[in-house]
């Protein structure tokens, strides 16, 4: 359908947006979008990228929708009074969700493998993808996050890689339900938790999700997870586990600040791996790319070699910088299994912890918001300090029944150091004013991109305090 139709994306800045352009452009399509973000002015450098691959973007009021031979895509959030959307409606233009559109084109793939799971999703298909175009496969890649290993000067946002082979790698979302729309050959699953939807909706989706596929690799450490992976025919089946029992296992690990050394046994084989990631929840996104690698034809040596050279993707436990022994960190984590991941890599280490947690919208605090209180509360340790401005609020309507204050009341009871502050940029002087050496400074939360220019400038803050300390003769770090 796109190869008949422009294309128009509307909130094409999004990151589930964003890479799905990217490809669409490289592959000759006229592509054009609007974006909230865009009107309001934050992060353009992300918008000027989009400039420069020859993508048009207009106001989201209307304007760039002119023509009823656009096919206007748009997420499932996307409200049908957005402009955008009633222009198209207006003019009859054909429609499809972001999902759909993405679908045709992983299910049209020759070799589609796709990524699922409440947790690591972005991480593993970066993994796949840098082990595919390392051993020379040249595979498209489908990612929610900046993969590291392909941002280059002309490509600071590399969320998307085109290739010409026959792997189409693509993380997969299970929270609008859209996971059904796939059809992988090659099928990955990570863990099973909560986040946007109940567990029992999210076992279905999951269990059909595998179903259509030739291999499925599964997590052995996750009861669930495990659980379907054992309802399918066992040699359709590749587990892992980290020192646990299963076909890919990993032991002796070697935690290090940024990375992670262990001994990969596969049967009868058996390699070293070293990995530039943290912690034990990388050990198993590691195990699920390698898995995912051998069921496309690599060869264990060579996964094992290649992954080596992932260096990551941006705003994973990405180090921002460092001033007057201040680590400042940015960080995806928005759930309870992504923020209990961060918490005990970080814990590995000397020095406290210093928590900026936006949440990513009203309705996952609903949702998880006991859930959320327990990790904080189960993780978190003496010294550490929590801090919750209000969740990500881009417009539209949404039901306020469960906020920010809620669950740092609960953090609280449960003993531990949590304040809520409604102001984002309060929340952050607080924790700027608080750092002392040998702390770090978390910034967490998803579905904003301006958190991690919040970390910046944290950090430039941090900069200048230590500079005016240093100016009136207070030589010491802060």
């Amino acid at each position: 359908m796109m190869n008949e139709h422009p294309c128009f994306l509307v909130g094409i800045g999004g990151s589930g947006m964003m890479p799905l352009a990217m490809i669409l452009r490289a592959r000759g399509v006229s592509v054009a979008g609007s974006d909230r973000s865009l009107d309001q002015g934050r992060v353009p450098a992300k918008f000027d990228a989009l400039r420069a691959l020859g993508i048009d973007l207009y106001p989201q009021d209307g304007s760039g929708v002119t023509d009823a031979n656009l096919l206007v895509v748009a997420s499932a959030a996307v409200e049908e009074s957005v402009p955008d959307i009633a222009a198209a409606n207006r003019l009859g233009c054909p429609r499809a969700t972001r999902a759909e559109l993405l679908a045709g084109l992983f299910n049209a793939a020759t070799l589609p493998i796709g990524v699922a799971g409440t947790s690591g999703k972005s991480t593993v298909t970066g993994m796949i993808g840098w082990i595919m175009h390392a051993t020379g496969r040249d595979p498209t890649v489908m990612n929610g996050a900046v993969m590291k290993n392909f941002v280059r000067d002309d490509a600071p946002f590399a969320s998307a890689l085109v290739g010409t082979g026959p792997a189409f790698v693509s993380e997969v979302d299970e929270s609008d339900g859209s996971i059904a729309l796939y059809a992988p050959r090659i099928a990955v699953l990570n863990n099973v938790s909560l986040d946007h939807k109940g567990l029992d909706e999210l076992r279905l989706l999951f269990g059909g999700f595998l179903d259509k596929s030739r291999v499925a690799v599964v997590n052995a450490d996750d009861a669930d997870a495990a659980a379907l992976g054992a309802a399918l025919p066992e040699g359709r089946v590749t587990s892992f586990s980290v020192e646990g029992a299963a076909d890919l296992v990993a032991r002796n690990l070697r935690e290090e600040p940024f990375g992670v050394r262990f001994d990969l046994e596969a049967g009868h084989l058996a390699v070293s791996v070293a990995i530039k990631v943290p912690g034990r929840h990388n050990v198993s996104n590691a195990l699920a790319a390698i898995g995912a690698a051998l069921a496309a034809g690599v060869a264990l040596s060579d996964a094992a070699e290649a992954i080596g050279g992932f260096t990551g993707l941006r705003r994973r436990m990405e180090l921002v910088g460092e001033m007057g022994g201040v680590a400042v960190i940015d960080d995806f984590g928005h759930n309870p299994d992504k923020i209990a991941a961060t918490l005990d890599t970080l814990h590995a280490f000397a020095g406290r912890l210093l928590l900026l947690f936006q949440p990513h919208g009203y309705g996952p605090l609903k949702v998880m918001g006991r859930e959320l209180v327990a990790t904080f509360a189960e993780k978190m340790r003496g010294g550490d300090m929590l801090v919750m401005p209000d969740p990500v609020y881009q417009g539209g309507t949404v039901a306020r029944e469960v906020g920010s204050g809620d669950i740092v009341r609960g953090v609280v009871e449960a003993g531990r150091d949590a304040r809520y502050v409604a102001d984002r940029a309060e929340a952050a002087a607080m924790l700027v004013e608080a750092a002392r050496a040998g702390d770090r400074i978390v910034v967490m939360g998803a579905r904003d991109d301006t958190l991690s220019l919040l970390a910046q400038g944290m950090l430039r803050d941090l900069g200048a305090r230590q500079a005016s300390l240093t100016a009136g003769g207070v030589k010491r770090a802060i």
